[in-house]
């Protein structure tokens, strides 16, 4: 299977490696430098953009404009592929930009580089279909369980309102610790090396995925107001047992 990666940042050039260990044929464009990675051809946009199935590894906030702009470009046989973190928007940017003939699947690869260091087995990939459901998803659904992922298929909404109170609240939980100054302490806990487990997996991504995943996902909103009514009750109750001191 010839596969072209759009976007070459963290996540692109590991999806890229990991779908060329795979035994894809996989070609790769990036608006900016960065280290191909091994056994991926570098190519002009306009040839990974005719690629038979192209997987756009850019960050959600920049989508909606690469989109726009090289919609009219993509192969009329291709079969485009998202990796946003969030699926409403980018599905809706996929149906408003590219042509009704291309084929179109949001997915979500519930991973990175840091969780998949070790390999893919095991770990979760959401595929949310917008096309029809044919043989290409098929073959697309294939290529994941053979690289040993755990294929999970939902509508855009139903990924988002998980993913809110999942990985939005996750990367929310992380950076705040992380504003916070917390850090290693030779008396910590296994609880406590679980949350500096956290801040460094979260922290290790780029900023604009945090708020890219706040801003574009439609219950990140209700999942942030849901957790300071809990702080907020919890704080309340400790004031009431520091009222009894």
């Amino acid at each position: 299977m010839k596969i072209g990666v759009y976007g070459l940042g963290r996540f692109g050039s590991f999806w890229a490696e990991s779908l060329s260990k795979a035994g894809c044929e996989v070609i790769a464009y990036s608006r900016s430098a960065h280290e191909v990675p091994e056994n991926v051809a570098l190519v002009s946009e306009e040839e990974v953009l005719k690629a038979p199935y192209i997987f756009f590894a850019v960050t959600i906030s920049a989508f909606e404009d690469v989109l726009k702009r090289v919609g009219p470009m993509v192969g009329k046989d291709s079969v485009v592929l998202d990796t946003c973190s969030v699926k409403t928007y980018p599905s809706k940017w996929m149906r408003t930009y590219l042509s009704e003939d291309t084929y179109k699947i949001a997915t979500h690869p519930m991973f990175g580089p840091d969780s998949g260091r070790n390999g893919l087995k095991g770990l979760p990939i959401v595929m949310c279909p917008i096309s029809k459901v044919d043989e290409r998803y098929q073959m697309v659904k294939e290529l994941f369980l053979s690289m040993g992922l755990d294929v999970l298929e939902m509508s855009e909404r139903e990924h988002d309102e998980e993913a809110a109170y999942s990985q939005g609240v996750t990367h929310f939980v992380g950076r705040t610790l992380n504003q916070m100054g917390m850090t290693s302490t030779p008396i910590a806990t296994q609880g406590y090396r679980n949350l500096m487990a956290i801040v460094e997996q979260t922290c290790n991504d780029p900023l604009q995925l945090f708020y890219d995943l706040q801003r574009y996902n439609p219950y990140a909103k209700e999942m942030r107001l849901t957790l300071q009514v809990a702080i907020e009750k919890i704080l309340n109750r400790l004031a009431k047992e520091e009222d009894k001191l």
